[in-house]
């Protein structure tokens, strides 16, 4: 089983750049574990490598998709799956590096699929997911599963999603079809470090992150992609930041209250992702600063 280094965490707090640092230590590769990040023509907002990072240390599942193109956490695990072959099999290390939870224990686990993928109801899922949190997923899967529902923590976006999507493909409940399924069947052996901050800290630096993006001209970005036939319905372009930069140029808010939902929506979205990670029983929580016990825990999982 091939081993791989996994690192996460919330928005803002610094992941690319501790990648970048291990991935030079350990002759690896960067995998990409970031739902809008794979999206080309989205640089400013999504925080992408920038033109240095890139040449530091080869990335892949980064600018290789089309906004108009659906993609999902099941393609994504068919396509880094690869990838991780190929970069091991140059005796790379591949570390997997993002903020998105489902991409990433989808990856290490696996994705229930004893029926046909609905493509438009996953995405739709994750949407919302994404935007509004597990807690108004959980509530629906209340409605439609209750029993289901009983088994599946609030948190636990992954499974509740997973519910969600069998029961609105298929009318079924899930609990009919996993009876005899292990949904933790283990594909990689993994180390897992979490990235962690003060929470205020980690909130004053996504609010400087905010004005750099803005700075570094976000809003013509986004007229940009307008202009290139990128309609505002698209999925990624509803995405934080993006979104709030479409509320602006529609004229549904000035650019001040623009500039305060993108700040507050993306320290909720932060906030989110603290929920989900903290759910790992196996993640190594380290400061960003602490890269010689990111380097040490390495070593003795390599060896």
């Amino acid at each position: 089983m091939e081993k791989i280094i996994v690192i996460c965490g919330p928005t803002g707090i610094g992941k690319t750049s501790f990648a970048i640092s291990l991935a030079k230590q350990f002759n690896g590769e960067i995998i990409g574990a970031d739902s809008m990040q794979i999206y080309k023509h989205m640089n400013i907002g999504t925080a992408k490598p920038d033109t240095e990072e890139l040449k530091q240390v080869r990335h892949h599942l980064v600018d290789c998709v089309d906004p108009k193109n659906a993609f999902d956490a099941g393609q994504y695990v068919k396509t880094a799956d690869k990838i991780i072959e190929d970069v091991s099999a140059r005796g790379k290390l591949p570390i997997i590096a993002g903020g998105t939870g489902l991409y990433i224990r989808a990856l290490l686990y696996g994705l229930f699929r004893s029926f046909p993928i609905n493509k438009n109801t996953l995405s739709q899922l994750t949407c919302e997911l994404e935007e509004k949190g597990s807690v108004l997923l959980y509530q629906k899967l209340k409605k439609y599963d209750p029993g289901a529902a009983k088994k599946i923590h609030p948190n636990d976006a992954f499974r509740v999603i997973r519910a969600l999507e069998v029961y609105q493909t298929t009318g079924q409940k899930i609990s009919a079809r996993q009876k005899n399924h292990n949904f933790d069947t283990l594909r990689y052996n993994y180390l897992k470090i979490g990235l962690t901050m003060e929470r205020k800290k980690l909130y004053d630096r996504i609010n400087q992150r905010v004005d750099i993006m803005l700075d570094q001209g976000l809003l013509n970005e986004v007229t940009t992609l307008v202009q290139k036939g990128y309609s505002f319905e698209l999925k990624p372009m509803q995405s934080i930041g993006y979104k709030h930069m479409a509320m602006f140029i529609n004229n549904e808010v000035d650019w001040k209250e623009a500039v305060r939902l993108f700040k507050r929506d993306t320290r909720r979205y932060a906030k989110r992702q603290f929920t989900w990670f903290h759910k790992d029983k196996d993640m190594n929580w380290l400061k960003p600063t602490q890269l010689d016990l990111a380097q040490k825990l390495i070593k003795e999982f390599l060896t």
